[in-house]
Parts: C-alpha cells; structure tokens; sequence
C-alpha cells in the first residue's frame, strides 16, 4: 500500500509505502529509501515505533545529516580525504564530514528518490547512480529489497551491477530506540566481535587493528551500551555468503529485543551522540552493517572494489522479538 509523502521543490512525489506482516508494521519512503517507521509490539503487547523518523517529508529535507533511516551509498562511511585510487587513477569524492567523504558525499543515495515496486511481503527499490556521480566511477545499477518475513523480520538485500571499475558499499542508517521513546544507552548490546579499528580524530582508521579485550569497546557478553561510541567492530564471522547473527540489542523496560543476522565483515556502532533537536543526543542506536571505512584505501581490509561481470550483494536481516520479563527469564 503507498500514499503521496510529500513533493521536492523540483516536483518530484514522494511515496510512502506500508507493509505489515506478523504483528510488524513498517514503513518505507521513496526519498532515500528511508525507513521511516518500524512498530513492534513490547512485552505488555502494545506496539511502538522502535526507529527514530520525521513524520513529514520536511523534516527530512532540514536535518539531512542524521541520515535517518536512509539508504547509504555509494560508499557508506568515510573515505580519507575524499580520495582513494582504483587502477593506477586517482578519484575525488565530495568531503561532507571535515576534511573527509562519509556516506556517498554530499549527494550520496540518501537523498535520491528511488524506483519503488511491490514485491510478495516487500517492495524492490531501484535506481541508476550515473558514472561521475558524486566522483564515484562507472555506471551502478543499484537494486534493494525490502521484506518483512513470515517471522515479522525485516531482511534488506542489496545488490548492484557496474560497467566500469568502481568501489560499492551499501548499508542502512536507522536509528534504533527499542523502548519508542526517551534515551537508548540503556539498551543492553552483544556483538560478536572480537576486535575493532582505532580511530584518529576523523574517525579514520589509524592503523592495526586492536583487541576489544579488558577495553570498553568489549560487547561479547551483553551490556548497556552507554555512549561514545562511533567506531566500526570487525565482526568474528568476516565476510560470509549468507547472514549469520551478530549483534542482539535488548531494552529491559519494554521487553524488545532486536537481533541483526548480515553477510558483512563489520558493523558500525554509532550512539548518536550528536543528535540534535528535535532529537536529543542518545536517542537512538545505529547498528550499521558494512565494510569497513576507508577501505578504498586499505589494502589489507576486505576488498570494497566492483568490476564488470561481477554483482554485489549484501544481506541484512533485523528480527524482533519479546522477552517475558526483565530479567530474560
């Protein structure tokens, strides 16, 4: 089912679709590819939305920088620079964070609106990312699907196709707040994780990679989140064929609990620590699944590169469910 969301100044509708299947409802914009609302129910059996999202169009447009919920490509995370090289040439992406490209540049998948069709329990977005697009090279025909499976689980499969050299790494950036309102540092978080890459004030990787062990960057056995926190964690499976769990998020006051399953060799824990109005800072948790940042240029990182006559795929899968009381008995 889809409803005009809204215009762009140039004229341009944006749809918003619903789809809603074993108690989940959740909502999808043509815009960004936007997932603008996920409602669950909680253990007293009311449902909430449990992502952070704007209730109109406007309010999207406004504060862009969050990348609420959005679709994020073509290279989701940041590039050094703005730089990287590909076969002996030198190419040159917009830096929309300081002195470096995150998420695409200032023009990046987010804020493209998308070909949207209904598929059984789901919908298939697509659209073309011309060669140059914001400095990227080659033709990307880019394709994502979104399904709500029998379970209630939102799996999201990204797949895309050049026709020249390029690098391609796509992820989605909603914000998760389990209890539907108020901060989410309280939410309790497993990764399977055993190491993460340090960062230099750019949040760039700075070299080796280190150890969660004995450091506040240790999530292999459940804990509140807190704060501070936008670093990527090199997952234990690597990079695998099909989705495999790797994170469980639980809100001990509502009971939800959130499990991510992808075929990435990381995850981007983000804290939102500078979230601003009309969100407050804390208010919700991003877990993005990807390749690790500036992997264009690092090497002895898994490989970010796409060339002709191969396809691109990636596969994430959000599942909810309800522990029957607070202390996960």
């Amino acid at each position: 089912m889809s409803e005009l969301f809204g215009t762009l100044a140039d004229g341009t509708p944006v749809h918003r679709w619903t789809l809603e299947r074993a108690g989940v409802r959740v909502r999808v914009l043509s815009y960004g590819g936007i997932v603008q609302s996920v409602e669950t129910p909680g253990r007293d059996g009311r449902p909430a939305n449990v992502v952070l999202g704007f209730d109109g169009l406007d309010g999207y447009l406004a504060h862009p920088e969050p990348y609420l919920g959005a679709l994020i490509g073509r290279y989701a995370n940041r590039i050094a620079g703005g730089r990287f090289e590909l076969d002996g040439r030198t190419y040159t992406v917009p830096c929309s964070d300081g002195p470096n490209a995150l998420h695409g540049g200032e023009r990046g998948f987010d804020k493209r609106v998308w070909d949207v069709e209904p598929v059984p329990h789901g919908l298939r977005l697509s659209r073309v990312s011309p060669d140059g697009e914001e400095g990227f090279p080659g033709r990307l025909q880019v394709t994502v699907v979104y399904t709500l499976e029998e379970t209630g689980a939102l799996r999201i499969v990204y797949e895309a196709v050049t026709d020249a050299p390029t690098v391609v790494n796509l992820t989605n950036h909603s914000y998760w707040n389990l209890a539907g309102e108020g901060e989410a540092g309280g939410h309790e978080l497993r990764l399977a994780a055993g190491r993460y890459t340090p960062v230099d004030e750019g949040l760039i990787p700075t070299g080796e990679p280190a150890e969660v062990d004995g450091t506040r960057f240790d999530f292999r056995a459940s804990r509140p989140v807190g704060a501070g926190y936008d670093h990527n964690f090199m997952l234990d499976k690597g990079v695998t064929g099909t989705a495999e769990r790797v994170a469980e998020l639980y809100d001990p006051g509502s009971g939800r609990v959130l499990t991510v399953a992808t075929t990435e060799p990381g995850l981007q824990l983000y804290t939102g620590d500078h979230l601003t109005a009309p969100f407050r800072a804390g208010a919700g948790i991003a877990l993005e699944t990807q390749h690790f940042p500036d992997s264009p240029n690092r090497p002895e990182f898994p490989a970010t590169e796409l060339r002709p006559g191969q396809v691109y795929r990636s596969e994430t899968v959000y599942g909810f469910s309800v522990r029957p009381s607070s202390d996960g008995a």
